[in-house]
């Protein structure tokens, strides 16, 4: 088989492959202008590239490389899908969930493509200050939110949604010590059920956000509340995520928009002005396949909760995984290739510090492994039942388990694929390995992601050119002398004086 043997296995989002169903492989060939097959032949030009121009090398065995074009691509698709089913004029904000890729260049290429920020601790709202995003297309939400952050946001006229009734007291405090231009919304619980993934399903009858819409008296709570506070504009919900199938995510939203509708007539008057719908569009993570697409959700919610769209409310989304997950790829060098059982381990430097969910839930979080030659290209060769292995030190470290792939060799580089979000940018500790560098590509001549940016550690301009691709460095490589400084290194002596 001529190819870089990608390897799908059923993914917790219920998608499937290709038509046949069966999972696609990487090198796609260019031709058709389809977006995703131009994804793939993009994705093995830079996994090439990053060999030829020294991203990955002995001495710095992993890298995270992000699409900047696929990330242009998403964010325009999403645009386009609520643009057609919007009434023209509609205020509509698009905000990132920056949880599912902390990192400012990420946030300023979302932000020129016209998206906004979701944020949910005091370092993602000052990872997208960093990054330009203005108070007005930024949304604060969390249920654990401090007097302190709430004063911020309010202060900077950031977008509240609050999650609680004693939350929601401490902002009425805030609001007659100080006025402010924040809008403000109430976070409600739909309770329509979860999907696939527990830790995922936000929309339980147990789920820690929000107000319980079905518990006694909240929903007559919720209207009361409204009526007393005239400056309590938006109502938000956010029942997706990865495992939640639309169906079941339309039914939230359609919830909410009851709810919204039911305030507005109690009160009299249009209060409810913007109903935040949150985000979690599923992603298929067993091919190349871009599965749903926000023109189907869309389309669904437009069906579903017609009233949403025709221009009597505005509308913010919160959209993360589904923006940048496609985009991302995990690169490793296999720095062993052994035998145990009679079974294939390609030893590899990507695992749990760069796939901690996949490593502890596998099951739930499978991910598709592409395999390349020690030169960047893609692997060919029968197929070989394998093991992907990480570099801690526990037995389940693994990327991928019985894998049939082209076999790894020493030297090669095995791929993980769709990894461009709540991956390479949740850094997980263990055995104190260090966080990979993290860089944009484009093909040469056209815009990479952190563009005008130091290049750090690699010395010179903003970009790293060859090859026909470019790179821009979004996050350098950490350093141990950085481990050692964040594990105490400053204080060594200072429990031994005690």
């Amino acid at each position: 088989m001529a190819s870089a043997g990608t390897s799908g296995t059923p993914s917790s989002g219920g998608a499937t492959g290709n038509e046949n169903g069966t999972p696609e492989r990487s090198g796609a060939r260019r031709g058709g202008g389809a977006p995703d097959a131009d994804r793939a032949a993009r994705r093995d030009d830079a996994v090439r590239a990053a060999v030829e121009q020294g991203l990955i090398t002995p001495e710095q065995p992993v890298v995270a490389l992000l699409d900047a074009a696929g990330i242009r691509e998403s964010a325009a698709a999403l645009r386009a899908a609520f643009d057609a089913v919007t009434v023209p004029g509609t205020p509509v904000l698009h905000a990132f969930a920056v949880k599912a890729a902390p990192l400012v260049p990420v946030l300023r290429l979302l932000a020129e493509e016209g998206v906004g920020a979701e944020v949910a601790s005091p370092g993602e709202l000052a990872l997208a200050r960093a990054a330009g995003l203005p108070p007005d297309r930024t949304v604060l939400d969390s249920p654990a939110k401090t007097a302190a952050e709430l004063r911020e946001a309010l202060a900077l006229g950031i977008a509240v949604n609050a999650d609680n009734p004693q939350e929601l007291d401490r902002i009425d405090a805030l609001v007659r010590s100080a006025p402010t231009g924040s809008p403000i919304g109430l976070r409600v619980n739909p309770q329509v059920g979860g999907g696939s993934i527990g830790a995922l399903s936000t929309a339980t009858a147990t789920s820690k956000f929000g107000v319980a819409l079905r518990d006694d008296g909240a929903r007559e709570w919720i209207v009361r509340t409204y009526a007393d506070r005239p400056w309590l504009t938006r109502l938000h919900a956010h029942s997706g995520s990865q495992g939640v199938p639309l169906s079941l995510m339309a039914r939230g939203v359609a919830e909410t928009y009851a709810l919204a509708e039911e305030i507005n007539r109690h009160a009299g008057r249009r209060q409810v002005d913007t109903i935040d719908i949150g985000g979690g569009l599923p992603v298929n993570f067993d091919s190349d396949a871009t599965a749903p697409t926000y023109a189907q959700y869309a389309r669904l919610l437009a069906e579903a909760v017609p009233g949403l769209f025709d221009g009597r409310y505005g509308l913010v989304t919160e959209f993360g995984r589904s923006l940048l997950a496609k985009h991302g790829t995990v690169l490793a060098r296999v720095e062993y290739a052994k035998r145990a059982g009679g079974r294939a381990i390609a030893v590899t430097h990507a695992g749990v510090q760069v796939a901690a969910r996949t490593v502890y839930a596998p099951g739930a979080w499978p991910l598709r492994i592409a395999a390349y030659d020690a030169k960047g290209r893609p692997k060919t060769g029968p197929d070989v039942v394998q093991d992907i292995a990480g570099p801690a030190c526990f037995a389940g470290d693994l990327l991928a388990e019985g894998r049939a792939l082209p076999l790894l060799a020493q030297g090669d580089l095995a791929a993980a694929l769709d990894t461009g979000a709540y991956y390479f940018a949740h850094h997980y500790a263990y055995n104190s390995l260090t966080r990979p560098g993290v860089y944009g590509y484009a093909p040469a001549g056209g815009r990479a992601a952190g563009d005008g940016a130091d290049r750090g550690r690699h010395g010179g301009g903003s970009g790293i050119e060859g090859g026909g691709v470019r790179f821009a460095v979004v996050r350098d490589p950490q350093t141990t002398a950085e481990i050692v400084a964040e594990s105490g290194g400053g204080h060594g002596a200072s429990l031994t004086e005690l």
